[in-house]
């Protein structure tokens, strides 16, 4: 168990720093008015979702692994259930990631880099839940 544990955490962070990284490249995609470097822009960032979107399959397989250890324990904690709320919630937002991705490399996304600036904090907040939740158990 314990090593799957540490799996789990070690793709978190592989994880997390795509989606701490990926809208970075989205808010500078947005404020650049040079057609060269949005271009590069919108390579690096399709490059960088293709990349992390296994890390997010690998924590979830291990994540769901552990709790199939013993469902009975996790599936009636009710900081399990709210950590999982958190984790759908990341899922949706990858997923949305990889729609600015593509909107990106088509050029025909038309947020402004203030849009993806709070768009960028979004991970944080859920990042700050999921940890609270999983090492304190307030519930």
């Amino acid at each position: 168990m314990l090593w799957m544990k540490s799996l789990h955490i070690i793709f978190i962070v592989c994880w997390f720093a795509g989606l701490f990284y990926l809208p970075r490249i989205f808010v500078y995609y947005a404020s650049s008015q040079h057609e060269e470097t949005k271009l590069q822009l919108a390579i690096m960032a399709r490059k960088l979702y293709r990349f992390v979107t296994p890390f997010m399959i690998i924590v979830v397989i291990i994540g769901f692994a552990m709790i199939y250890r013993s469902p009975d324990y996790y599936l009636n904690a009710t900081w399990m259930q709210l950590k999982l709320i958190g984790v759908a919630a990341l899922i949706i937002y990858h997923l949305q990631c990889g729609r600015y991705v593509k909107a990106i490399n088509d050029n025909s996304d038309s947020h402004s880099h203030v849009f993806f600036r709070f768009f960028n904090e979004i991970p944080v907040i859920f990042l700050f839940a999921i940890v609270i939740l999983a090492v304190l158990k307030p519930f």
